[in-house]
């Protein structure tokens, strides 16, 4: 069966689902999860429900578009790896020429909405993530893993959107949770690549951050992006955005996170890699609530 005649048979609902795959909903709202933090805390509390769901909105809509452009530039390799030849694209259920229209509106409703609803600051940033993810990190993963270092620039830019809406500045404490939100990146996606680096290297993709893949080395660098995050995490102190409690908790989490990596160097198993990911996936939103949650109760 063609693209062509498959696109037709879909039906409405199908369609919509089509679209709305494109946009990973999921890990849209895990990203904008971090924006929404930081304009609450920048606001110190002070804040309508109807504000923040509109931030809420726009960041979803950048994300979405750019989550959905990666997947129009990497159709193709797409229908080689095992975890992504179902997507829409793939599968023919969308032509490149439907996805890309939907991607770009979406992206520049989302855009449109932050400049209209906050102010054009917190809008260039979001335009800015958006190009930089779907533009320059994704065509560079099939070039080199120094990918993973240019996707940690709009993968962090949620919490500076977040600040930015609410006065169109940065203060240094948006910085250091973008400093934070951005090293934290290294370990994540390298034991997400390392639990799917035959996947990936079906696409070919050479995601971890030595050439011979599932090795010392890359765990060396996971282990050592690891640590910084735990030093970097500690200034949270010098700021003045935590207490002893929410030390501890923000530095509970870092350690943690160290000892996967430790774990991980000692055996190179892919479900220690798991384990690590794992890991990753609760360590952000647990500093970064405890993190608001002094902002709006431990200051007082």
């Amino acid at each position: 069966m063609t693209t062509l005649s498959l696109n037709h048979t879909l039906s409405i609902k199908e369609k919509i689902g089509a679209f709305l795959s494109l946009l990973k909903i999921r890990l849209a709202v895990l990203v904008v999860f971090s924006a929404a933090i930081t304009y609450v805390m920048g606001t110190g509390g002070a804040f309508t429900w109807s504000k923040l769901w509109l931030l809420v909105l726009g960041g979803f809509l950048v994300t979405g578009g750019a989550n959905g452009l990666n997947q129009v530039i990497e159709r193709d390799t797409d229908k080689r790896m095992d975890r992504t030849r179902d997507r829409a694209l793939p599968a023919g259920k969308l032509t490149v020429a439907e996805s890309m229209t939907f991607c770009i509106i979406t992206g520049l409703l989302g855009v449109a909405l932050l400049g209209w609803q906050f102010n054009w600051f917190t809008a260039i940033l979001g335009l800015a993530s958006l190009l930089m993810y779907a533009f320059v990190y994704t065509p560079f993963k099939k070039i080199n893993s120094f990918a993973v270092f240019i996707g940690a620039f709009p993968g962090a830019m949620p919490p500076l959107i977040g600040w930015a809406a609410v006065s169109g500045t940065l203060a240094p404490e948006a910085w250091l949770i973008f400093a934070i939100q951005f090293m934290w990146q290294f370990p994540h996606f390298w034991s997400i690549a390392w639990v799917l680096d035959d996947d990936y290297n079906k696409g070919g993709f050479r995601l971890l951050p030595a050439k011979d893949g599932r090795s010392k080395q890359s765990a060396f660098h996971i282990l050592v992006y690891s640590f910084t995050l735990l030093a970097l995490s500690a200034m949270v102190v010098k700021f003045d955005m935590a207490n002893a409690i929410t030390l501890a908790v923000v530095l509970l989490a870092g350690v943690y996170l160290v000892y996967k990596s430790i774990v991980l160097y000692k055996t190179l198993k892919v479900e220690d890699a798991k384990k690590l990911m794992f890991s990753t996936f609760y360590y952000l939103p647990i500093v970064q609530v405890a993190l608001l949650l002094y902002n709006l109760y431990g200051k007082n």
